[in-house]
């Protein structure tokens, strides 16, 4: 039963975790956060922190932390394929009429519409996590720090994490 579970949960945040990997991340929150209370806020910000030091889309890695918590092997073979199968399947139907219907005028405005909404579920959450990643001006200041040299200075969000990483082993 409780593979089932985890199948239906990826399953639909799949289905409906439009706009890619990040724009799926308040979607798993909540499902294995807040809902199936399968991670803790922590457990959900450290998977986050050590998936994007990794190469590859983020839903399919939270997918595997989350399986793997839950039900080990079995159960992250089984997460990945619920977070999986819907792209697939979709994909495959919309790859074969995406380029007769793209530039059409009800096209264009659903989409004029989708990318704000994945922009606010990206801030939600920032929002939600927030209070448990940062704590204090430290945190505050390490927090705008990375985001300037993410953003500015082009550095990559892996080395991001091992310098933040090393910071923190060296400072605290």
């Amino acid at each position: 039963m409780l593979l089932w579970r985890l199948l239906f949960s990826f399953v639909k945040i799949g289905l409906f975790g439009f706009g890619g990997g990040p724009a799926m991340l308040p979607l798993i929150q909540e499902e294995v956060v807040d809902y199936r209370h399968w991670l803790t806020v922590e457990e959900f910000v450290d998977g986050l922190a050590v998936g994007n030091s990794l190469p590859g889309p983020i839903a399919p890695k939270m997918a595997l932390l989350v399986g793997y918590r839950v039900a080990g092997l079995t159960g992250a073979l089984v997460a990945i394929i619920g977070i999986l199968l819907p792209s697939l399947i979709l994909m495959g139907v919309v790859v074969v009429f995406f380029y007769q219907f793209k530039d059409t005028t009800y096209a264009q405005r659903a989409l004029k519409v989708v990318r704000p909404v994945v922009v606010a579920l990206l801030a939600m959450v920032v929002y939600d996590i927030w209070p448990k990643s940062i704590k204090g001006w430290d945190g505050v200041a390490v927090a705008v720090a990375a985001f300037v040299a993410g953003e500015f200075l082009n550095v990559h969000p892996a080395l991001l994490i091992v310098i933040g990483a090393v910071l923190g082993i060296l400072v605290y």
